[in-house]
């Protein structure tokens, strides 16, 4: 059993070796970018990853509060899905509209995960790391050009 500040200081070690990893590679625009802080452009749009003791997860995540605003990007998530599975090479993406987020605000997420690995476990950073980097890469090849429809509507 970890204490929290061993899981603390694991997670760090983690991401920082991912950031390191992850630095030389450009963006689809050829910009250098936080990958594990990818910033879309768009309030309320985040491509979120998460690691924990049991799994991994890529996450589009809407949490745009203007309800209105928030159903109008998740629709068109939905209107450009094939345009998104094309560039991540996968169709089983997790699809959640208008759920409960834990602080009680309503979110909207598509998401993938992997189970069965641990951020705690260095022996899983490769695979962690191969997991998060083709998609993340992918997620941004879609975002260069998909981003304009949701600027669009603001």
């Amino acid at each position: 059993m970890y204490s929290k500040e061993e899981v603390s200081k694991q997670k760090q070690a983690f991401w920082t070796a991912f950031g390191r990893y992850m630095k030389p590679v450009l963006s689809a625009d050829g910009e250098i970018i936080s990958w594990s802080n990818y910033k879309t452009g768009i309030p309320g749009i985040f491509f979120k990853l998460d690691a924990d003791n049991r799994q991994a997860a890529v996450t589009i995540l809407i949490t745009q509060s203007n309800p209105q605003l928030h159903t109008t990007f998740y629709e068109l998530f939905r209107t450009q899905q094939k345009m998104l599975e094309a560039a991540l090479g996968e169709h089983d993406w997790e699809w959640e509209q208008d759920i409960t987020a834990d602080n009680g605000s309503t979110v909207s997420r598509i998401s993938r995960q992997i189970d069965g690995v641990s951020v705690l476990r260095t022996e899983d950073w490769p695979v962690l790391i191969s997991f998060f980097k083709e998609r993340m890469i992918a997620l941004d090849e879609y975002w260069s050009t998909a981003k304009y429809a949701f600027e669009a509507l603001l």
